[in-house]
């Protein structure tokens, strides 16, 4: 009887200290970690983009630091380690997150179970399929699968390197239509788009943000967007969903912190996250590009998101035939 005296007397007080943390959360600067290097576009901007907005509405500084690195899990493997009170978050994207995980050997943490996942913040990273305007006459999806099945193993398409989500995207989009084509892959996004204005490579996955300049002068054209829709900024582009049916391999953003948050601090933060995603200044800055579509979710929903997207990139993975690291 004593022992059961003392076992809900200490779930009873570590109850009333987390009700007590989460009442007085947040009383000082909360850390926003970033697993990739300070830029104009994607994680590092998105965070710098609803830091103020979140630091606002939390009354604390929300701080935005690079821990660039390892696909960016070496941040995700600070944030696991951190202590679960909410001040320490995780800009998460789906290379960490869903990716990570099947391409390397040593990961120190498993996503599901060693976070938790706040909210989502955008739907799509607005990765597109495009092509070298000198030195190939594809202009259009159905002119790359033609050309494709004509000679097959022939065209080449480069990428930012092996098990990047620009690589898996392309191997399931060739499962899906039967094609051959040759992965080229390349040291990082800064050596891919240079060769490929070179004419090493055809064909290129990349950001749409990357690219944009290119097209617009005309050296490149996109073929496709790689989600489960056109981008806003390209309505007239085809989403790789309309050749083959439920593709959508865009990644997501979202924050999340260390697994055994207390929920009443989930809870706050999920709410900041939302009115910071609802509020116009925010969404401008967001939205500019068109390529990023901004969707909030609960954390409930954001793990399942999680879940789901981890099968799916196992498969593309496998597809892929990429050895873990």
């Amino acid at each position: 009887m004593n022992f059961l005296k003392v076992c809900l007397w200490a779930a009873l007080t570590a109850l009333f200290m987390s009700s007590a943390m989460a009442q007085g959360y947040p009383n000082r600067p909360i850390r926003l970690l970033v697993g990739y290097v300070p830029g104009a576009t994607g994680p590092d901007f998105s965070a710098r983009t609803v830091a103020p907005k979140l630091s606002q509405i939390l009354g604390q500084p929300v701080v935005v630091e690079n821990r660039p690195g390892a696909g960016g899990t070496i941040a995700t493997g600070m944030v696991v380690n951190a202590p679960a009170d909410g001040y320490t978050l995780l800009l998460g994207e789906t290379g960490q997150l869903e990716i990570a995980p099947f391409v390397y050997k040593s990961l120190p943490y498993k996503t599901l179970t060693d976070l938790t996942p706040i909210g989502m913040m955008t739907d799509g990273a607005g990765i597109v399929l495009v092509a070298n305007t000198k030195t190939t006459a594809i202009r259009s999806i159905p002119d790359l699968i033609r050309e494709a099945k004509a000679a097959p193993g022939k065209l080449s398409y480069g990428t930012a390197g092996i098990g990047s989500i620009h690589h898996l995207l392309m191997e399931s989009f060739k499962d899906g239509t039967g094609i051959d084509v040759m992965h080229v892959p390349y040291k990082g996004g800064g050596q891919a788009l240079p060769a490929f204005l070179a004419g090493d490579v055809p064909i290129l996955v990349a950001a749409y943000q990357t690219v944009a300049p290119h097209v617009k002068a005309g050296s490149a054209v996109v073929l496709g967007a790689t989600g489960g829709a056109r981008l806003p900024a390209l309505p007239d582009i085809p989403s790789l969903s309309e050749f083959v049916k439920g593709y959508n391999m865009e990644s997501q953003l979202g924050i999340l912190g260390p697994a055994n948050m207390p929920p009443e601090i989930v809870e706050k933060l999920s709410r900041a996250l939302k009115a910071t995603l609802e509020s116009p200044d925010v969404r401008e800055t967001l939205s500019a590009e068109g390529t990023r579509p901004i969707r909030w979710t609960s954390p409930e929903d954001y793990r399942q998101i999680i879940g789901d997207n981890l099968k799916k990139f196992e498969r593309a993975v496998r597809l892929a035939n990429v050895q873990p690291q």
